[in-house]
């Protein structure tokens, strides 16, 4: 199949924009690169502290320095219940490296926040900061040069950007990311959603609240609902990281643990010593992240990746921008209906058909790049599988996703979407630049324009909400919410609030700098607005009254204020010194005085520089005539 002309226009842009960076990135893959593995750099000393509690056998291949070595990187706790299931993983990673003569290791922990339950309260202005934290805790755990390969096991929101951003520092390892799966469905997503409206209506008590509460996140496994943390597991899944179908295959049973075993060998066969060396440096390219933007538009997924991904191929030298994400979108089509953007959660979506079929579609549509590079081999194609038991319940078998969706309600097909294009757009006037996620919004609620209400903090909109003061027509402008202001936290208390103005029939609308939370749903939102007003902003130019017209249809965020008297005004200043201590806040403060704009993925790293980049780092020997490091070097070291 062809590729789309918007989709080969934008790549080949992103191509040439990123080609000063990415050949810096490329070349630092080359110079970290060594023959044999890795551990063969060490010094002896170094190399029996490396091993000094390890059992005898495997200390033996370990001071053979002939088999490969992988490291276990873990963002397991037991308190984020996608998490919870990692407990048990490094024993059968061990175990399965064994099996094929190599070695694994716990290299390291990261941190795992937990948006579900900071949500509304000062830690989560700790949360988008965390996702650098657990890159930096990423590379201190590959910092001991010990390991040919890492698997990586994460689930959640900042917690899979975090890891693939720092398993993208150490590129010329080869990584595997290695899922926890969902929990499985509870009461059911639209159930929870009326619950958490009746009692912000006042109409149902706590007591009656945490019940549905406790009903819908009821056991391990991912929370079933479309948000971050599973739009997270999609992405995986179309840029090569998983192994096909893995992302939603339920916790602690026999077909997950197969998963985790063949996800571990995998790790161990790719490496530079396994004859099929695939670094992840390499599967992370220019046409990997455009696939990534395509399955979340296709699949309605996470605001947040408007973020994240800017700031994963940021660390992979690749310049990506929110005029790519809304060029696609208008050709993607969306293909799915998962809640928020529909009933059904990602368990159904699985039975549906999944992702296998997800990917098989856009790859017959020419909206996905065949000729990639995933923990596979060549070629995307042979991710649009599911995974089934093997003979006698042992091993993963891969069969073609099915031909047809089995629930057109949750599925389609790419020639019969339930819209033509994928519901995330960019909006930008004298506001700024923001997105919107529309394909949970009706039509009708598509463009607002109405007076402004200013709020400094999302307590004092509740506060005006509980008062009864907004009953009204209405464009909430929510400013200092930008992760220099705050940490960017997630605005998901205001949703049930703004959802019951809606269906009381007030035309309200959202405006800030901040986020709102990765299952933002029905009430038009104009988020991430750059830039923020710490960074000069013009958000802190309204006033209340100021009537803002926000439309997804022409993509418009524009404050209808005379030129003179909007040039006039002075900028907004906000008290935020209650911001900056308390809950860790204190600690964060060099990520607060230092990170970039939300377009350019809100990251405190800087894009790859080439300052001795041609040194490398340990004692090599040359391959071939080509340009070290370049795309041309790596193919022909995979052909040889």
């Amino acid at each position: 199949m062809a590729l789309h002309p918007v989709l080969e226009a934008v790549t080949n842009r992103v191509i040439q924009r990123s080609k000063a960076s990415r050949g810096a990135y490329l070349a630092h893959l080359e110079a970290a690169r060594v023959k044999g593995p890795q551990r063969g750099t060490l010094a002896c000393t170094n190399l029996a502290h490396g091993f000094a509690a390890f059992p005898a056998n495997d200390k033996l291949v370990l001071k053979e320095v002939k088999k490969p070595s992988v490291a276990i990187v873990s963002a397991y706790n037991d308190m984020l219940s996608a998490h919870q299931p990692f407990e048990r993983y490094p024993e059968i990673i061990k175990q399965a490296v064994r099996e094929v003569g190599a070695v694994a290791q716990f290299a390291g922990g990261t941190p795992a926040m937990c948006d579900g339950v900071t949500q509304g309260q000062p830690g989560m202005e700790l949360s988008l900061f965390s996702r650098d934290a657990i890159a930096m805790s990423a590379a201190v755990a590959l910092s001991h040069n010990m390991f040919d390969s890492a698997l990586y096991l994460g689930v959640c929101d900042k917690i899979v950007p975090g890891l693939l951003i720092g398993a993208l520092h150490f590129g010329h390892l080869p990584a595997v990311f290695v899922p926890a799966g969902p929990m499985t469905t509870g009461l059911s997503n639209a159930e929870k959603a009326k619950t958490r409206q009746l009692y912000a209506q006042g109409k149902v008590g706590r007591a009656e609240l945490l019940e549905g509460e406790s009903q819908s996140y009821h056991s391990a496994g991912t929370c079933t609902f479309y948000g971050t943390a599973n739009s997270n597991q999609m992405l995986m899944e179309v840029m090569g990281l998983h192994l096909p179908g893995a992302a939603f295959i339920t916790p602690n049973t026999p077909l997950r643990d197969e998963l985790t075993k063949a996800a571990a060998q995998r790790a161990a066969v790719i490496t530079d010593q396994g004859g099929e060396y695939i670094p992840v440096g390499h599967v992370v390219d220019e046409k990997a992240i455009i696939n990534a933007v395509v399955a979340l538009l296709a699949t309605g997924g996470s605001t947040n990746h408007t973020l994240h991904l800017p700031a994963i191929a940021k660390a992979a030298g690749i310049v990506i921008d929110w005029d790519d994400f809304n060029e696609l979108s208008k050709v993607v089509p969306l293909l799915c209906r998962i809640y928020p953007n529909g009933d059904a959660d990602v368990n159904h979506f699985h039975a549906a058909g999944g992702t296998g079929f997800v990917i098989r579609e856009l790859l017959d549509a020419g909206l996905l790049h065949d000729d990639v590079t995933t923990i596979l081999g060549k070629g995307l194609r042979a991710h649009c599988a599911e995974p089934f038991l093997g003979e006698g319940d042992k091993g993963v078998v891969f069969k073609d996703a099915p031909l047809e969706p089995g629930d057109d309600k949750v599925l389609r097909k790419a020639s019969a979407p339930f819209s033509p294009d994928g519901g995330m757009v960019l909006v930008q006037g004298n506001l700024g630049r923001a997105v919107m996620k529309v394909s949970a919004v009706k039509p009708q609620h598509r463009t607002v324009e109405a007076p402004a209400l200013v709020f400094n903090s999302q307590e004092d909109f509740m506060d005006a909400y509980k008062a009864g003061q907004l009953d009204r027509d209405f464009v909430a402008v929510l400013r200092f919410q930008g992760p220099r202001a705050n940490g960017m936290p997630e605005l998901h208390a205001l949703t049930p609030a703004l959802a019951n103005l809606q269906d009381a029939g007030r035309k309200v609308a959202l405006v800030t700098d901040g986020r709102m939370s990765g299952a933002s749903g029905k009430v038009p939102a104009a988020i991430h607005v750059s830039p923020e007003i710490l960074a000069g902003g013009p958000l802190g130019l309204v006033r209340d009254g100021d009537i803002i017209k926000v439309c997804a249809e022409s993509g418009t965020l524009e404050a209808l204020v005379d030129s003179t008297v909007w040039h006039a005004r002075s900028m907004a200043h906000a008290d935020m010194s209650i911001n900056q201590v308390g809950m860790g806040r204190e600690l964060f403060s060099m990520f607060r005085n230092s990170v970039c704009e939300a377009e350019k993925g809100a990251t405190t790293f800087p894009l790859p520089s080439p300052i001795a980049t041609t040194v490398n780092l340990h004692e090599k020997e040359p391959v071939g005539n080509t340009v070290p490091g370049s795309d041309e070097d790596f193919s022909s070291k995979k052909e040889a």
